[in-house]
């Protein structure tokens, strides 16, 4: 496995674009795993769309153009939906993907997620590429800590994948 640890969606910046293509190819396909949201922001599938769906989707055009700029068309880009898929299909879409991909957001919540979905040991033992950044990049080390800020009231210390 090769994890790609961000700190922002910047695939399109010069200096990484070289790098990512030696890893990142146009034929590759990505499980995009969008577990990472706010509660209060995200309470229905009508909300998930408005963040991350094709149509209207708040983030949408970020990911399209980040994934263009390394050459991946978004249709290689599949979401894992919190609110459509099952364990069962968000195991499958991450295991037909070369690449998974983890979004900025709330690191505790995401993994929170993974348990419920019970996807810890297909993460775990994905053979391909796993990248994200912020909350994306945080759990996939065994263990991160969130600092207080306007999410977290104090320092803590969780399990990531």
């Amino acid at each position: 496995m090769v994890n790609i640890l961000l700190d922002w969606l910047n695939l399109d910046y010069d200096y990484l674009r070289e790098e990512l293509g030696r890893y990142l190819k146009p034929h590759h396909c990505v499980a995009f795993v969008a577990f990472s949201f706010r509660d209060a922001e995200i309470r229905s599938p009508e909300d998930w769309e408005l963040f991350y769906g094709r149509e209207k989707g708040k983030y949408y055009e970020t990911y399209r153009d980040a994934f263009a700029s390394v050459g991946i068309p978004m249709e290689n880009v599949t979401f894992v939906n919190y609110f459509a898929d099952t364990p069962e299909s968000a195991a499958e879409k991450i295991r037909s993907a070369d690449i998974v991909y983890f979004p900025g957001g709330l690191p505790d919540r995401m993994m929170d997620r993974i348990r419920e979905f019970r996807l810890e040991e297909v993460l775990r033992t994905f053979p391909g590429i796993m990248m994200g950044f912020s909350a994306g990049a945080m759990i996939q080390l065994g263990e991160f800590h969130v600092s207080p800020d306007d999410d977290y009231a104090e320092f803590f210390y969780y399990d990531g994948l």
